[in-house]
């Protein structure tokens, strides 16, 4: 009886184990337009739940964003990004709404 309850226990465990949502360390590098690093770390430098083509402009104008999921030279920072950035950062992670875009001009 006690190996029963064992082996259950051991089942029920390895099957909470693979079913577990896996931490993943992430790594996201903005190279700017001179191709020099400008951004390293594990924090993502933009609001992610937006398209990178709006917000990253803000960020790195030119620059370019690569992500990976290896967290391998993320063990030291960089961020050479300028001062306003940081009230980007803030807004986009508070969820403050952005600046209305002004309508286009129609061609007739």
């Amino acid at each position: 009886m006690r190996a029963i309850r064992f082996a259950t226990a051991s089942a029920a465990a390895i099957i909470a184990g693979l079913f577990a949502p896996g931490a993943w360390a992430t790594c996201y590098v903005i190279y700017g337009a001179d191709q020099q690093v400008i951004y390293r770390s594990q924090t993502p430098p933009v609001d992610l739940s937006r398209n990178l083509h709006e917000t990253l402009p803000q960020v790195a104008p030119g620059g370019t964003l690569v992500f990976s999921l290896d967290n391998y030279g993320c063990e030291v920072e960089v961020n050479r990004l300028p001062s306003n950035v940081a009230a980007v950062r803030k807004d986009a992670a508070a969820g403050a709404p952005t600046a209305p875009r002004a309508p286009r001009a129609s061609r007739s």
